[in-house]
């Protein structure tokens, strides 16, 4: 079953832009994360955008839903910004019969210590056996997105008690 890896900028793919040491969102990461892990998976790179999640609007959101929505394969990761990933991940959840699993990185993939490896590693597995849904790979675990918040203060994904 053929996965499909699609990109929308985020830390996951920052890079250094200029001596000052600022980022920009760079091109897509994930490729060679997946090279370098010698992954063996049948999967496919399409980027979609190039944005911080915090530059990703209402339209961004929309532009994302169709892509995955008109996929022909029903596997599929989304790297993606932590900061609005969750809003993401739940403008999704009406788009049925597809495994959805969004991940991204709290530090640039290109840094060795990145946890990016780990985290697509994670939505990688995820993708190949969790049933269709909405899912976020992050920190070592598959959340529900309706039941999770970023925790900026600890820098990680936590589960939120049921409403």
């Amino acid at each position: 079953m053929p996965i499909i890896i699609f990109t929308t900028g985020g830390t996951i793919d920052k890079t250094y832009f200029d001596i000052k040491n600022e980022y920009h969102v760079g091109e897509p990461q994930a490729a060679g994360v997946m090279e370098r892990a010698n992954v063996v998976v049948d999967y496919q790179v399409v980027p979609i955008m190039q944005k911080d999640s915090l530059d990703l609007t209402d339209q961004d959101r929309d532009t994302i839903h169709k892509a995955i929505a008109s996929a022909a394969d029903d596997r599929m990761i989304i790297t993606h910004g932590t900061d609005t990933m969750v809003r993401t991940a739940r403008h999704l959840q009406d788009i049925p019969g597809k495994t959805i699993v969004l991940t991204g990185s709290m530090y640039p993939a290109q840094y060795r210590d990145s946890d990016a490896v780990f985290n697509l590693g994670c939505a990688l597995i995820g993708a190949q056996v969790l049933p269709p849904g909405v899912y976020i790979a992050m920190n070592g675990k598959i959340f529900d997105p309706a039941r999770t918040e970023k925790n900026v203060a600890l820098n990680r994904f936590e589960e939120t008690p049921r409403q």
